[in-house]
């Protein structure tokens, strides 16, 4: 046996190895992170300072972040111990930050409720079930600078001229190569003119020479439709904008209907007061 060795009796080891082992210990919120000058700094504050950090705040890796902010908060706390008591006007400020951020916490519980997949479907169905969609055009043209050009154009095509050929050949517009297509457009899409003209068309119908500001443009009207009901996926987070708006408010009014609200008008107070930075700096 080596010098200074010694070994437990049988018992006594067997003892020692029935031991439990200390559970290990889970950081929480209240985990320290930091002391300055006896005052704690929490995992809590430093991840409450993450959660409210810009976007790109939140792309920087783990390690450098946890140290950063830290370190930040140990330089405020550093800082903050400078002073005894806040301002009048920073006092009046985190009244008014503690105030928002429990409305804030009213609101985010209103629309987990409000805002389900069950309600927006519900109120998807409502709003468009009985859909009846605006026309849309799809139409081809050939533009020139002349009437007369144009008008030599239109009896060519009265005659039989195809007019894809005749507007890659013809057309200053850029959709000439594409044998003028201009593919599906609705209503104020296309200049007031032009858009009389495709109205007043029947399906493979040519137009007579219209002038606009472009010039002159010979039309057909390729097809005509009703535009369709956009798919949920498209108007998903507009519903819910209308839901979540739609709750909050119904909410502040019944709050306001139950409350006792006074809004006392002082004797000589203007609206001018707002801008009176002196009545609240000491």
């Amino acid at each position: 046996m080596p010098k200074g060795l010694t070994f437990l009796p049988t018992l006594a080891l067997a003892a020692v190895m029935a031991l439990p082992l200390a559970a290990e210990t889970k950081p929480d919120a209240s985990t320290v992170v930091a002391r300055v000058n006896g005052d704690e700094i929490t995992l809590g504050h430093v991840i409450a300072t993450v959660a409210t950090l810009p976007p790109q705040y939140q792309q920087v890796e783990d390690d450098v972040l946890y140290d950063f902010i830290i370190e930040q908060l140990i330089q405020q706390q550093l800082l903050g111990q400078e002073q005894d008591n806040l301002t009048k006007l920073n006092a009046l400020a985190l009244e008014n930050e503690s105030r928002s951020l429990r409305a804030v916490q009213t609101v985010n519980a209103l629309v987990g409720d409000a805002v389900t997949d069950d309600a927006i479907q519900a109120a998807y169905d409502a709003q468009f079930a009985e859909f009846q969609g605006a026309d849309e055009y799809n139409a081809s043209h050939i533009l020139v600078e002349s009437e007369e050009e144009a008008n030599e154009i239109k009896a060519q095509l009265d005659d039989g001229a195809d007019f894809a050929e005749m507007a890659k050949e013809k057309s200053t517009g850029p959709s000439g190569p594409n044998g003028g297509e201009l593919g599906w457009f609705g209503a104020g899409r296309m200049v007031p003119e032009f858009e009389t003209a495709v109205i007043g068309l029947e399906k493979d119908q040519v137009s007579d020479p219209v002038k606009t500001q472009f010039g002159w443009h010979v039309i057909v009207l390729n097809d005509k439709r009703k535009s369709e009901a956009p798919a949920l996926d498209i108007v998903r987070e507009e519903l819910a904008q209308t839901l979540q708006q739609e709750a909050i408010q119904t909410r502040i009014d019944e709050l306001t209907q139950q409350a006792q609200i006074e809004r006392p008008a002082p004797e000589g107070l203007t609206p001018d007061v707002v801008r009176q930075l002196d009545l609240i700096q000491e």
